[in-house]
C-alpha cells in the first residue's frame, strides 16, 4: 500500500497521480467528504466563470472594475484544476490514463488538421 501524500508538497513537480491522491486526502482530512458531482459541475462552472471574468478583463477588450484588480489567474485555474481532480476522483477516472489517451486522439484524429487549416495560417 502506498504511502499516505503530505497534505503540503515541496516538490517542484508533481504527477497528476499525486495530486489526484492529494486532493483525495485533503477531502478526506480537511474537507469532511466530496460535494455530490451535479454539486461539483455547478461548482466547476463557477470557477471556469471567474477564470473567463479575468481573461476578457486582462485580454479582452472589458476594463478591470476595482473589485476585478485582486483577482489571481493562476489561483483561479488552480481552483478549476481541483475541482476537476474531485469530479475525476469522485468518478473513478485515472486523469493520467485519461490524459494519456485523450493525446493519442488528438495525434491520430488532429494529426494534420490544424496544420491544413488556412485560419491559422
Amino acid at each position: 500500500m502506498p504511502d499516505t501524500p503530505k497534505l503540503t508538497f515541496d516538490k517542484s513537480s508533481m504527477t497528476l497521480e499525486e495530486a489526484q491522491q492529494i486532493v483525495d486526502q485533503w477531502i478526506k482530512t480537511k474537507g469532511v467528504r466530496y460535494f455530490s458531482e451535479l454539486t461539483n459541475m455547478a461548482v466547476l462552472t463557477e470557477e471556469v466563470g471567474e477564470l473567463a471574468r479575468i481573461i476578457a478583463r486582462k485580454y479582452g477588450d472589458q476594463s478591470f472594475k476595482e473589485s476585478d484588480k485582486i483577482s489571481d489567474l493562476p489561483d483561479e485555474l488552480a481552483d478549476i484544476l481541483w475541482v476537476l481532480i474531485c469530479i475525476a476522483n469522485q468518478t473513478g477516472t485515472d486523469l493520467t490514463e485519461a490524459f494519456k489517451q485523450n493525446l493519442q486522439k488528438k495525434n491520430s484524429r488532429d494529426a494534420t488538421r490544424h496544420i491544413q487549416n488556412k485560419k491559422l495560417q
